[in-house]
């Protein structure tokens, strides 16, 4: 199977546009900055969490705690030959009880990551509250979870597969749509 460029749904400034947004909703719902703090799923959530954080920074002069979440062994629809799967610890540099965790990710489909993080955050602590912050709401979902944030909803195929690309793995800050081809 082979992916075929279809489109590139975001360049750069688009992408930068949506997390400005996205970060002044989260100040906005929160009634500021107290007791929130940001987790990223790992990979393309951490970078995105980052951003999240430089611009609230900019807007309220707060830095926001930021940690990076690892869900592989939370996941439910891991495949029997990747029943082993490698975890890297997570990366949490704060207590989670009591604060309100905005769980960011890049691409909202099934909904299953964003139950896995929910569950890998329980393991850790207790939350006032759980939100959660994504770049890109495909739909398709399989759970009855919503993103909170949301930088931009896409309606796809199956066929088709959203790649968002981050400076620290791809060298470019964009959003792509990729088409599934035999």
């Amino acid at each position: 199977m082979k992916l075929v460029l279809k489109a590139e749904l975001m360049d750069e400034a688009a992408v930068r546009r949506a997390i400005v947004r996205i970060s002044h909703e989260i100040i906005e719902k929160n009634k500021g900055t107290d007791g929130v703090v940001l987790v990223g799923i790992r990979r393309r959530g951490m970078p995105l969490s980052l951003m999240i954080a430089e611009n609230i920074k900019s807007i309220e002069g707060v830095a926001l705690p930021c940690g990076e979440l690892d869900i592989k062994f939370y996941r439910d629809d891991i495949l029997p030959e990747h029943r082993d799967p490698t975890v890297t610890p997570s990366k949490l540099p704060f207590d989670v009880a009591d604060k309100r965790v905005v769980i960011v990710d890049d691409v909202m489909f099934t909904g299953r990551t964003a139950r896995a993080a929910i569950e890998a955050i329980f393991a850790i602590g207790r939350p006032r509250s759980i939100q959660l912050a994504v770049l890109i709401d495909r739909g398709h979902r399989e759970l009855p979870i919503r993103a909170d944030y949301v930088g931009k909803n896409v309606p796809t195929s199956k066929s088709e597969v959203i790649s968002v690309h981050v400076p620290e793995y791809d060298g470019e800050l964009c959003v792509k749509l990729l088409q599934r081809t035999e």
